[in-house]
């Protein structure tokens, strides 16, 4: 029997959403529908019986939040970060997941960053967040840079991570303008649209910002190369772009809708063909 999935956001715009499931469905073995649904934040509730029908479906900007109350139970990383982007329906019970972590946590392991200590992020909203709590489980030291308006945001979270995180026992949490940052970090994650296209000719630092930093991940995937990506490499610095993020996450929810397994190096071919798309 054909599945039913589909993404669901406001406005949706152009997404690769429907390609990389294609892609996945394909390696499933199975046969399945993936719908692009725009739906206002205004007329959520009003769609989810429809949205009960399906046999799961992703979640965008800005439905992320607002789907919480209408789940019936919520993974551990969705509840973790207050956010819900993978949703599973089975026997008329809805499930959300957050699979954004493992998207960018194997998109940095994959880099070979997994011994870094010293980590920069860049933003605190949304994508930053849950950046924001790995990154703080995951090195002893994590600065958290921000633009001036948005400081008092980035130290309300560092209070959250140091207060409500049990999991975080020893990190060190620092919280800095922009303007301030000085490299020599093993790890910088710029968690901002700042130079998402079209804007492609900006970035959240300047060059010499990155001096002395050895990985740097932007989760940006439209361009392939970001400014800031092409400073650093200029720098000598290896850096990828947020494609693999965005593969990834997707990966996870068809573990999560289909209990998924892949080939690494499927896996790497479609993180490959979707970057020849933007």
């Amino acid at each position: 029997m054909k599945k039913h999935y589909g993404l669901i956001g406001y406005p949706l715009g152009h997404s690769l959403s429907p390609q990389i499931h294609k892609r996945l469905f394909e390696l499933d073995g199975i046969e399945a529908e993936y719908e692009m649904m725009e739906i206002p934040p205004e007329n959520l509730r009003a769609n989810f019986d429809r949205l009960k029908n399906l046999d799961g479906f992703n979640i965008t900007i800005p439905h992320k939040i607002n789907i919480l109350g209408m789940c019936n139970g919520l993974s551990e990383t969705a509840q973790r970060y207050g956010s819900v982007n993978t949703v599973k329906i089975e026997n008329s019970s809805v499930m959300g997941y957050n699979t954004d972590a493992y998207g960018l946590l194997t998109s940095i392991s994959n880099m070979g960053t997994n011994s870094s200590k010293n980590i920069c992020l860049l933003g605190c909203g949304g994508v930053g967040r849950m950046a924001a709590i790995e990154g703080a489980c995951l090195a002893p030291k994590l600065t958290i840079a921000a633009r001036e308006e948005d400081i008092p945001v980035a130290e309300r979270l560092k209070q959250h991570i140091n207060t409500e995180l049990t999991e975080v026992t020893n990190c060190d949490v620092n919280v800095i303008r922009l303007s301030e940052v000085k490299g020599g970090f093993d790890l910088v994650i710029n968690a901002t649209p700042v130079g998402m296209y079209p804007n492609v000719d900006a970035s959240p630092l300047e060059k010499e910002q990155l001096d002395g930093v050895k990985f740097l991940f932007d989760v940006v995937y439209n361009p392939n190369e970001t400014m800031l990506m092409r400073y650093a490499r200029e720098l000598g610095i290896k850096a990828q772009g947020g494609m693999s993020m965005l593969v990834l996450q997707a990966v996870a929810a068809h573990k999560v809708w289909l209990d998924a397994h892949y080939n690494r190096a499927d896996i790497d071919q479609l993180i490959a063909d979707m970057e020849k798309l933007v």
